[in-house]
Formats: structure tokens, sequence, C-alpha cells
């Protein structure tokens, strides 16, 4: 192979390696901004959204390759897409057990996604304690040549979830996964308090809701002040009239 037949070869790797790891940002920005718009929406129309934060992440070059060694998969582009199904990953956290699956619903309603998987290890948590709700998601991405079908990985789980994952992620990168057995139990124990802490915050939320929508006898002048994009109007009396009396 001569020199210059190397640099070829060369560059038309780094333009297919960019193009496929561009494709799957494409399709993570795709996906956070239909979460970003749930979240104004809710907090515009209802003052409260299910969605309390949403964190991204795209695998590396080097730690797909190495996933692919590890499992002796076919080192190829199309091995990557059949094989690895969590390149690009969005996690969405909640504040409570019941706005995962209104999340999970809102997501599954999407016309221009199609839903490959879910994975309930909410009702079914892992032996270790975990729990989440994973939706694998293909995602559209329109590109000025083509349209191309990309899988994400989406994880909506509670603050209390989040929390625990994080910790328990932190434990097993310190030992390098031989984690003592004591820790281990300690670990799971620490998953039920946070499972108990999520019911019993569901109950206070359904409970303070009850006692909300009881009391919500709003004013008139309270009823026509609104706000939009961070603007506060007043709908004068006149144009309610209006509306009124054209119905």
């Amino acid at each position: 192979m001569n020199a210059q037949h190397q640099i070829e070869q060369l560059k038309k790797f780094k333009y297919d390696i960019t193009r496929f790891m561009m494709i799957y940002k494409f399709a993570l920005d795709e996906i956070e901004t239909k979460v970003e718009i749930l979240k104004e929406e809710f907090q515009s129309l209802h003052d409260y959204s299910p969605i309390e934060n949403t964190t991204s992440r795209l695998k590396s070059p080097e730690s797909i390759v190495n996933k692919m060694l590890r499992k002796n998969y076919e080192l190829s582009f199309d091995g990557i897409k059949s094989n690895i199904k969590d390149i690009a990953g969005l996690r969405i956290t909640c504040s409570f057990i019941s706005d995962i699956y209104q999340v999970s619903e809102m997501l599954q309603n999407q016309a221009d996604l199609k839903i490959l998987e879910v994975k309930d290890y909410i009702k079914n948590p892992k032996p270790n304690g975990y729990k989440s709700l994973h939706l694998l998601v293909e995602v559209p991405v329109f590109l000025s040549d083509s349209e191309e079908h990309v899988c994400v990985e989406v994880q909506i789980r509670t603050i209390a979830m989040d929390f625990w994952a994080s910790l328990e992620h932190k434990i097993f990168y310190k030992y390098n996964e031989s984690v003592p057995d004591r820790l281990i139990q300690e670990l799971k124990n620490a998953a039920d308090s946070a499972n108990a802490l999520d019911l019993q915050m569901e109950r206070l939320h359904h409970e303070i809701q009850e006692i909300k929508d009881a009391q919500s006898d709003a004013s008139d002048e309270e009823l026509r002040r609104i706000m939009i994009n961070n603007q506060q109007f007043t709908v004068p009396m006149e144009f309610l009239k209006l509306l009124k009396d054209g119905q």
C-alpha cells in the first residue's frame, strides 16, 4: 500500500466516522428538543411540569470500538448500528413515579418516533435494586442528502432513583466492579429506602393536588392575568365579552 492510498483511506475513514457520530448527535438534539417543548408546554399551561431535568450523553468512538471488541461483534459501521443501541442516551428525571409513565406515554404518542423497546425496571427492578424506565426510540434525522433513522436510549427516572444510580455507578467504578458484599447489600437497602421515599412523595403529591383543586377559586382579576414568554398582561373585560358573544 503506497502512502497516497493510505492517506486517502484515512481521509475516508475520518469522513465516515465524523458523519456517523454526527447523525447520533443530531438524533439526540431532536429528542432533547421534543422533551424541552413538552416541559415548557406543561409549565406554561398547567403551572407544573412532570419533567424536572434532562441530561444527554454521546458515547465516544473509543468507547464504542472497545465495546465492539469486548463483545466480539463485527467491527463495521453497520455492525455498530445493529449491536450498540445506547450510543446516544437521554436521561429524564421526574419528581414522581406517575410522572415517569406520563412522560413515557407522551413520547410514545409522537407520530415521528418509533418505539423499538420498553424495559420497565420500576415494576421489575434489577436484582441490585436499580429502577428506571428505559425506552429505545428510533428518531428520524433529515440530512442534506438522506434521511437516517437513529436509535436513542431514553432513561426516565425519579430524582431518588437517579441519585441511587449515580452512587452505585461511582462505587462500582471505584472498586473496579469488585464491590464487597457488605456494600452491595447496603446499596440494595438504599434502593429500598429510595423506593419508600418515592411512594411517600407520590402520596403527598396526590393529597396536595386534591387540596389545591378544592381551593381553586381564583378571582376574576387573577384569572385575567396571563404570563407568556416572561411577559405579563391582563386580558381586558371587553375582549372577554367579545369572545363570549362570538361563541
